[in-house]
């Protein structure tokens, strides 16, 4: 399932400058695209990077986290 950013921010990660600020920092993995002008988030993405926030994960760890959603997308295993 693929959120749009919308449904990204309503899942609490914050607002739209929020998302792309962490995204920058390489701590929220980048978007997909699915059209011209329309990208989405991997909703199990979303739900790691949540899950490890809550769970008091150090920025490097989550960095370390969106490497491998990252490069699950290209070999299309799960993380």
């Amino acid at each position: 399932m693929i959120l749009r950013r919308k449904q990204v921010e309503a899942a609490g990660c914050g607002s739209r400058s929020t998302i792309y600020l962490r995204i920058e920092q390489g701590l929220f993995p980048r978007p997909v695209k699915l059209g011209a002008r329309a990208v989405g988030w991997p909703a199990r993405e979303v739900a790691a990077i949540n899950a490890a926030r809550i769970a008091g994960k150090s920025d490097d760890d989550i960095r370390k986290l969106v490497q491998r959603l990252h490069a699950s997308r290209c070999d299309g295993a799960m993380p």
